[in-house]
C-alpha cells in the first residue's frame, strides 16, 4: 500500500547541483526512515543515504558525505536528496525506499521502493 514516487532527476554538468524528492504516500513519515539507493548500468545497487525520526539514524555513502544531504518535510510526506558538486560517477537511477524501523540497525529491512528517477552528469 505504501506508493513512493521520486522526481527531480535531470542531466547535468559535473559541479552543478541537484535535488531529487521522494514523495510517499500511504506512510507515516514520523514513524520509519527513507533510504537513497542508485543503480548504474554494470554497477551494484548503492545506498546512498538514510534518514529517519530517531536521533543519529543517518547514513551516507563515503562517496557522497561531504557532497549530497538528506533532509524530510514531514508536512509534505517528502524526503529529499540535495545533490552538490556532482560528478559523472553519480550518473545512475536513484530510488528512495523505506527503511524500517530504522536507517541503521541489525533489524533494519527495505520496505517499499520507488520506480527511479534518471540523474545524467556529463560535459
Amino acid at each position: 500500500q505504501v506508493q513512493l514516487v521520486e522526481s527531480g532527476g535531470d542531466s547535468v554538468q559535473p559541479g552543478e547541483s541537484l535535488r531529487l524528492s521522494c514523495l510517499v504516500s500511504f506512510f507515516t513519515l514520523d514513524a520509519y526512515g527513507i533510504a537513497w539507493f542508485r543503480q548504474a548500468p554494470g554497477k551494484e545497487r548503492e545506498e546512498v543515504s538514510c534518514i529517519s525520526t530517531r536521533e543519529g539514524d543517518l547514513y551516507y555513502a563515503d562517496s557522497v558525505k561531504g557532497r549530497f544531504a538528506t533532509s524530510r518535510d514531514n508536512a509534505k510526506n517528502t524526503v529529499y536528496l540535495q545533490m552538490n558538486s556532482v560528478r559523472p560517477e553519480d550518473t545512475a537511477v536513484y530510488y528512495c525506499a523505506t527503511s524500517i524501523p530504522t536507517c541503521v540497525g541489525s533489524d533494519r529491512v527495505i520496505g517499499a521502493w520507488g520506480q527511479g528517477t534518471q540523474v545524467t552528469v556529463s560535459t
